[in-house]
């Protein structure tokens, strides 16, 4: 299997971090292939600009790569913090330039300009792992955990990947060293069960 991994946070020492590289070592143990982008080490330019619009417009070579990949992939596995209920801005970007029509999604000719669309995506399943400083249940009661419906609803389901998974730790910030190890343990546990060694059977 090939399996993307977008990684957003700008800290090379944060828990998101450990979590991509727990989750990419994870999925090579189990023979295999990664596509790890790290994005804000890479420098992607998250600005989409209007030439770029057009389904059929040519795109720079990164954008070209990322696309690539991401019709390849047999499952999508992204991380990020959860900053004020949304993606970091450079992944929204990401989101913009790469989760694009023609590669992603298309709509559905004679839909009568409703915009019906058709997922692209060959991925069977998507994780999230996110990370916040709030407490869980104030996240739902308060928020309404708008990530769940960004990533589950408005992207993933959109684009026609069928299993979708998304996993919140916190509060980060006040955890501890052992917490941190049992949630690694998770992410470990998570990839087992989603992307497994070839034979095994436990993916969804």
């Amino acid at each position: 299997m090939k399996i993307s991994v977008i990684l957003a946070h700008p800290d090379d020492g944060s828990f998101n971090h450990a979590i991509a590289q727990t989750a990419v070592a994870q999925i090579e143990g189990n023979g295999h292939k990664v596509f790890f982008h790290d994005l804000y080490r890479e420098g992607f330019d998250p600005l989409l600009f209007s030439e770029e619009i057009p389904t059929d417009a040519p795109l720079p070579v990164a954008i070209t790569e990322h696309c690539r990949e991401i019709t390849a992939a047999d499952g999508i596995i992204v991380v990020h913090p959860n900053w004020w209920g949304q993606p970091p801005a450079i992944l929204k970007g990401w989101l913009d330039r790469v989760i694009r029509p023609g590669i992603a999604y298309e709509f559905l000719e004679g839909d009568s300009g409703a915009g019906v669309p058709n997922g692209l995506l060959r991925a069977k399943a998507a994780l999230v792992f996110n990370t916040s400083n709030t407490e869980i249940a104030r996240e739902l009661e308060v928020f309404g955990d708008p990530l769940e419906t960004i990533w589950k609803n408005c992207i993933f389901g959109l684009c026609g990947v069928p299993n979708f998974y998304r996993r919140m730790f916190g509060v980060v910030v006040t955890s501890t060293e052992s917490q941190r190890k049992e949630w690694l343990d998770k992410i470990r546990r998570d990839i087992d069960t989603f992307f497994p060694k070839e034979g095994d059977t436990k993916s969804t």
